[in-house]
């Protein structure tokens, strides 16, 4: 679904109908939203993030150890065939032999290789998928997670349904939600009084498992002079 873009990208607000005292916006969008759901005994609480399958870092590894070994073994094979090794290997074990543990050359592979080491410990050890953000259980058995870029386009929206707000950004983080929106009217610190609450209330219908902290930041519009 596209959105309308304006000079800077950001979303701009679109004109709507007024509509009776009743029937105001509010209401239009606690129905939209709503609550966060309930939940059930022993479901909820602090949600880990979701691990990633790390597939491409996984595939290299295991086909870079299927070539060496490949290469190996077939070098193997041939020195028990009575044939020659590989010079390659020949001269491998040569250098490894002669030359000194304080020669650059030797200090340069012995980084690479720690630096590729510690890189597959991290990718072992951390989950990944950090755009992904880890929503409250509303069931034992089922797991569910919001992209971050989704709950950035909903607090976006509902900035800008804020009264005075012309344009608004939002950047969601794991831990942080920063939101910089424009006003073209009213006065500052009642255009911020009001995304506070419509979007802490919006940061809770989300239904994340950990949600982030609210950063709000209001400027006024500049307009070119001609």
């Amino acid at each position: 679904m596209s959105e309308p873009q304006g000079s800077e990208g950001t979303t701009q607000r679109l004109p709507v109908i007024e509509k009776a005292p009743d029937q105001r916006d509010q209401s239009a969008s606690a129905a939209a939203y709503g609550p966060p759901p309930v939940l059930e005994d022993g479901a909820g609480g602090g949600e880990r993030r979701f691990w990633s399958a790390r597939r491409v870092p996984a595939g290299i590894v295991a086909l870079l150890l299927l070539l060496v070994a490949g290469i190996f073994l077939y070098d193997i094979a041939a020195v028990r065939a009575d044939r020659p090794a590989m010079h390659w290997r020949r001269e491998l074990a040569r250098q490894l032999a002669e030359r000194p543990l304080d020669d650059i050359w030797v200090l340069v592979g012995a980084g690479v290789a720690a630096a590729l080491g510690l890189w597959l410990i991290v990718l072992a050890t951390t989950p990944g998928l950090r755009g992904v953000l880890p929503m409250s259980r509303t069931h034992p058995d089922v797991r569910a997670g919001l992209h971050r870029d989704a709950a950035a386009m909903v607090l976006r929206d509902r900035a800008m349904e804020v009264a005075g707000v012309q344009s608004a950004r939002v950047r969601m983080r794991r831990t942080k939600a920063d939101v910089r929106a424009v006003s073209h009217f009213r006065e500052l610190d009642d255009v911020r009084a009001d995304l506070d609450v419509t979007l802490t209330e919006a940061i809770t219908a989300l239904g994340l498992s950990r949600p982030p902290a609210l950063s709000v930041h209001v400027a006024r519009t500049t307009r070119k002079k001609g």
